[in-house]
């Protein structure tokens, strides 16, 4: 009876081709939705539920998907298809954001719980070497829980950064963060490093906090760098900044017309096997010595402009890709 764009698009034939045709006969086992339409109309069930082959005019078929439901009127069937890929990045989302509130809690609650005895700990530890006058060989025990103790709440501190900032909001221009990332970074790294810019001139302002995107950006080109060592030491290590717009894309279960889309490439060993899935965890690093909180911070910065990052690394490219949407 009817069928939208986006189905005319998948099958590459038009809506007045396939309006009034025997639609199971679009896939490659048409049995399947044969009974699941009968069961449908039978109401034998609320929804159904299976994965099946969209057979294309041209191409192959494609992995679908579909969801078979009763109408709002007798003997009306609903049937919705969503690409399996798109149906894997979508779970794939809700895990991640899923992931996020709960290590968000988490921090929050650790960070509290570990700072309150340090001010304790940093104290009795001061008092102890008052009481040492003299014997400054036994100083340098105190000075160790002293330093180790402001070490503890530096990290406590860096934990609970995000949640104690408030969101300062004005008119953000993407490119101005990524110059001033680009800048810090080549101060840093002024040889062996090229960084490239390849910016989309047309993308529009929008409303953020500046501060707390320079950061994201920053966090995650800084650990590009930093897995980029080898590289920058034989002098050809590449960093790429890359903006675009993308149109009509579904994030966090929602469906935007423009977003922005930022990738920062670099071009060095690749994202452990090990860590792949855990690298916006807390306190989870690639780098001996890190600190593991670049990747959280810049997730949840990001995550607070109701935006998502992506990761996509292999050995000799790895691309960090952050979208946010744009009105």
């Amino acid at each position: 009876m009817f069928a939208n764009a986006a189905l005319e698009d998948a099958l590459g034939i038009s809506r007045r081709s396939i309006e009034g045709s025997d639609f199971p006969q679009s896939f490659t086992e048409p049995e399947l939705l044969q009974s699941a339409l009968q069961r449908a109309v039978q109401h034998a069930s609320g929804a159904l539920r299976y994965e099946a082959q969209l057979q294309r005019v041209s191409g192959d078929p494609s992995p679908v998907h579909v969801l078979v439901a009763p109408g709002e009127r007798e003997g009306e069937v609903v049937v919705e298809m969503l690409p399996q890929e798109q149906l894997a990045r979508q779970e794939r989302e809700e895990r991640l954001l899923d992931q996020a509130r709960a290590n968000k809690d988490l921090i929050r609650n650790l960070a509290h719980e570990i700072k309150n005895p340090l001010g304790g700990l940093r104290g009795a530890a001061q008092l102890l070497e008052m009481e040492l006058e003299g014997r400054d060989h036994l100083k340098e025990y105190t000075q160790v829980i002293i330093r180790e103790a402001d070490r503890l709440q530096t990290l406590v501190d860096r934990l609970l950064a995000p949640h104690r900032r408030p969101h300062v909001v004005g008119d953000v221009n993407i490119h101005e963060v990524c110059e001033r990332v680009r800048a810090l970074i080549e101060a840093e790294f002024p040889r062996g490093l090229k960084v490239v810019r390849d910016y989309d001139a047309s993308l529009p302002e929008f409303r953020g906090d500046r501060e707390q995107l320079i950061q994201a950006v920053l966090n995650i080109a800084h650990n590009a760098c930093q897995a980029l060592v080898e590289r920058i030491a034989a002098g050809d290590a590449e960093l790429i900044l890359l903006t675009r717009i993308a149109r009509q894309v579904t994030f966090g279960k929602q469906r935007y017309r423009l977003a922005l889309e930022l990738h920062v490439i670099d071009n060095g060993p690749g994202v452990p096997q090990a860590i792949k899935d855990r690298i916006f965890n807390p306190l989870v690093s690639g780098r001996e010595g890190g600190s593991g909180l670049g990747l959280t911070l810049a997730q949840t910065f990001v995550q607070q402009h109701h935006g998502l990052i992506e990761c996509d690394s292999v050995p000799g490219r790895t691309d960090f890709k952050i979208l946010i949407p744009l009105p």
